[in-house]
């Protein structure tokens, strides 16, 4: 709820409910008349209906209970009588107020007591600043004394930042330095607009030696605005580094911008001038965690001196800001994005620690978003999907030794399939055909492959799994295989549709014999930092049929040994893995899905070349094994 609405709804509430309330705790003419009006005049605003019911110079009640509710920045003031007792000059009425300090600060209780008067025959609060608060003296006022606690950084793996400082431009007054605090706000509001009225109470809740935050600015908005903000009398900008702008992988890590009016509005509080909201990526889906924690003091100041004179409360946030820990690896991600300059083809990398399902790199070329498409893209498979057809073959006791004719065209239950590049001869066994990802040849399986097997098998994958990542993300889909032709195209990867994330993940399994889920954040472990309920459990790891995992190694050897992913060899440990073409509307996409040691990677290239993916994977292991 917004600072505005949470303030209109209190008063509503307070009148609604606590007016009742009071009223209904009197019903004789006495003390109690006394009482009652002053605390419902003080309770919703009519000052002049409390003042009356007090022994001092009315003007002076007014003004002293209006600027309190001013100096406090208070939403609304609640009273619960506690009673009245003693009798003649020593008869007291004890109350609790409860204040609404606003914007999402705490709500402040104390006991106050009201003295009691007869005044010509009629009962009157004998009036003095204690009135308001028993601490509150004559020369005093009050103030609200708020220190935001610093944005946190996102980390990468070994606990090292993913944000380089960037500079934050913020507009501070000094108020006891101010002429006209209204004329100030009411030109800040106008080039900026936040609301004046809440950069007017600002200034006077403040401490008035004291330089108050009023509105942070980035680069860009600065500039614009330096030259009216300059012209503005009380006005000091200054600038205030950040760790904020983002390192590789930049949308992975997401933006932040200065709190502004619409931002303020959304996230309602404990945002001020200073704060910074995430726009986009884990800086805006742990805003929560990173930003919002405050220590918040109320506190009388001598009013000649501006000096404290007593604390009266204070609260501790309760959570401090937090950092987010991420999987991502700094060497990783530098050999992916070096990987993916190398000639200029549009494309996407994500890669993962097989044994964990730890992300360790998200890379794209400028063509494709790092979430949207490498996280949650919906891409057709494509023959890579023969991958997950394996153990369903071994089930129905294939041979990979026979020979399977690879036409340019085939059709399979009326579905038709076409193979850009035919081998010489025509003719490869099945280990060739799935080193070269001959579409034609893997159609042909089609009946001799069960639908549920295929089925059950893209799920021991991880393919339609019910994982979650704090962004967006896809596991993939499979459409149902009724027939056939269904089944043909499953193999072709016509009627599956899966994300680079997913089949990098596919890849981990192979490699490590378990599919496990993906993992970005290991801390914190909720994206809401009040919720009280466990995170959602991610799917058990998936033990894959050993025989399966032992006859994919195999194959996937051969695809870099003999295949069409030679250009994926690397220096080092043995690399493995497939290719494969798969179209995405009218764009050609070449697919490639292996790894070498650890390092499982899925790479989506916009190339009619089916070897453009193995060409990047190449150089992301030969630069990843350099820098090692």
């Amino acid at each position: 709820m917004t600072g505005k609405a949470r303030r209109t709804v209190a008063a509503v509430l307070t009148l609604a409910v606590t007016a009742p309330m009071l009223s209904a705790c009197f019903e004789e003419p006495s003390a109690h008349e006394a009482v009652r009006d002053f605390l419902v005049g003080w309770q919703t605003g009519d000052y002049t209906m409390a003042a009356r019911r007090t022994d001092g110079d009315q003007k002076v009640v007014r003004q002293a209970l209006e600027d309190a509710k001013i100096h406090l920045d208070a939403a609304s003031f609640r009273f619960r009588l506690k009673g009245i007792r003693g009798e003649g000059e020593q008869t007291e009425a004890d109350f609790e107020a409860e204040v609404d300090l606003g914007e999402n600060n705490p709500l402040w209780t104390y006991a106050g007591k009201l003295p009691l008067r007869l005044v010509g025959g009629q009962w009157k609060v004998h009036w003095s600043p204690s009135v308001i608060h028993p601490q509150l003296h004559e020369g005093e006022r009050f103030a609200v004394d708020v220190k935001p606690y610093g944005r946190r950084p996102i980390l990468d793996r070994t606990g090292d930042p993913l944000q380089q400082p960037a500079t934050l431009y913020v507009a501070n007054v000094i108020p006891s330095m101010l002429k006209d605090d209204v004329a100030v706000c009411r030109q800040l509001s106008k080039i900026t607009g936040f609301p004046q009225d809440r950069l007017l109470s600002k200034i006077r809740s403040a401490i008035p030696n004291a330089q108050v935050p009023l509105v942070t600015f980035g680069r860009a908005k600065y500039a614009q605005l330096r030259a009216q903000l300059e012209a503005i009398p009380g006005i000091n900008v200054s600038p205030e580094p950040l760790l904020i702008d983002p390192e590789s992988p930049a949308q992975i890590v997401g933006s932040v911008t200065a709190v502004t009016p619409e931002s303020e509005q959304q996230l309602g509080g404990p945002q001020r001038a200073g704060d910074t909201v995430g726009r986009s990526g884990l800086q805006k889906a742990y805003q929560e965690y990173l930003t919002g924690s405050t220590e918040t003091r109320v506190i009388t100041l001598d009013v000649k001196s501006s000096k404290k004179v007593a604390e009266l409360r204070r609260w501790s946030p309760s959570r401090s800001n937090s950092e987010v820990r991420t999987t991502l690896d700094r060497a990783i991600q530098q050999a992916a994005d070096t990987a993916l300059l190398g000639d200029g083809v549009p494309a996407m990398l994500v890669a993962v620690q097989a044994s964990t399902g730890e992300v360790r790199a998200i890379s794209t070329t400028k063509e494709y978003n790092q979430e949207r498409q490498a996280l949650a893209g919906k891409f057709h498979a494509g023959s890579i999907f023969s991958i997950m057809s394996v153990e369903a073959l071994l089930k129905a006791k294939v041979s990979f030794k026979q020979k399977l004719a690879c036409p340019a065209d085939r059709t399979v239950g009326g579905a038709q399939f076409h193979q850009t590049v035919v081998p010489a001869g025509g003719a490869l066994s099945l280990q060739g055909t799935f080193a070269t990802g001959c579409v034609t040849a893997l159609a042909s399986l089609a009946r001799r492959i069960d639908g549920a097997e295929l089925m059950a098998s893209a799920a021991k994958f991880g393919i339609g799994a019910p994982w979650t990542l704090p962004l967006k993300a896809f596991s993939g889909r499979v459409s149902p295989l009724k027939n056939d032709a269904a089944k043909a195209k499953a193999i072709a990867g016509q009627n599956v549709l899966v994300s680079p994330l997913s089949m990098a993940l596919v890849a981990g399994a192979v490699a490590s014999g378990t599919w496990r889920p993906p993992v970005l954040v290991t801390e914190p472990k909720t994206l809401d930092p009040t919720a009280e309920a466990p995170p959602p459990k991610m799917p058990d790891p998936i033990e894959i049929d050993e025989k399966t995992v032992s006859t994919l190694k195999r194959l996937m050897r051969a695809g870099v040994t003999s295949g069409s992913a030679r250009s994926a060899a690397a220096a080092g440990d043995p690399v493995y893995g497939i290719t494969a073409s798969a179209t995405q509307g009218r764009k050609s996409m070449a697919w490639f899905v292996g790894w070498q040691e650890d390092v499982a990677v899925a790479v989506l290239a916009q190339s009619s070349d089916s070897t453009a993916g193995a060409a990047i994977a190449g150089r992301f292991f030969k630069g990843l094994h350099a820098g090692l």
